[in-house]
């Protein structure tokens, strides 16, 4: 899946090991917050999907041993947290956790991750792109995004994140910008 002189940094191997065993409700409940959150601060958000929005989409960490599936319905948002992608899904995006994080704000270069073979995308091509654009064409930093609802506690806690899963922060972020929506 990863070519070995890869750049983007991987989950740390204890970290993944502990979530074999952490229970899934806990995540997806905060993963729910998150995703409504986003929402509410973004209404078009998903607008860009068209005919896409009724799509399944299946993110799969390589280097966690659980996926999600996106279900970007424009009245109700879903993510769910699963131990292994279902098959009724319609498109799979698959690599290291920081590589899927990085694609939504910007940090990497999907086509770049893509054609270095660090991602896998299954199925169908064309909600995969539409997805992109519309998160593209949203300039949202995601995990900044999902980690606004703590309040005075979001700064510390998106480094956190940050450090954890690799991901950098993005040119928006170092020059104080807000993301659109």
């Amino acid at each position: 899946m990863s070519v070995s002189n890869s750049s983007v940094s991987r989950m740390p191997a204890p970290l993944a090991l502990a979530t074999r065993v952490l229970p899934l409700l806990p995540l997806q409940v905060l993963l729910g917050i998150c995703l409504r959150e986003i929402r509410s601060r973004h209404p078009r958000i998903f607008d860009r999907l068209g005919s896409h929005t009724g799509k399944r989409y299946g993110l799969d960490p390589s280097d966690l041993p659980i996926a999600f599936v996106l279900e970007p319905r424009r009245m109700n948002p879903r993510v769910t947290v699963v131990r292994t992608l279902p098959s009724n899904i319609d498109a799979r995006i698959a690599g290291p956790l920081s590589a899927l994080i990085g694609m939504t704000d910007g940090s990497y270069d999907g086509d770049a991750l893509f054609f270095s073979r660090d991602i896998e995308i299954d199925g169908d091509m064309e909600a995969v792109v539409a997805l992109r654009n519309a998160i593209d064409d949203s300039r949202v930093d995601f995990l900044k995004e999902s980690v606004a609802w703590f309040g005075p506690l979001a700064t510390p806690i998106e480094r956190i994140l940050r450090s954890i899963v690799g991901a950098q922060p993005t040119y928006r972020e170092e020059m104080g910008v807000g993301g659109g929506g």
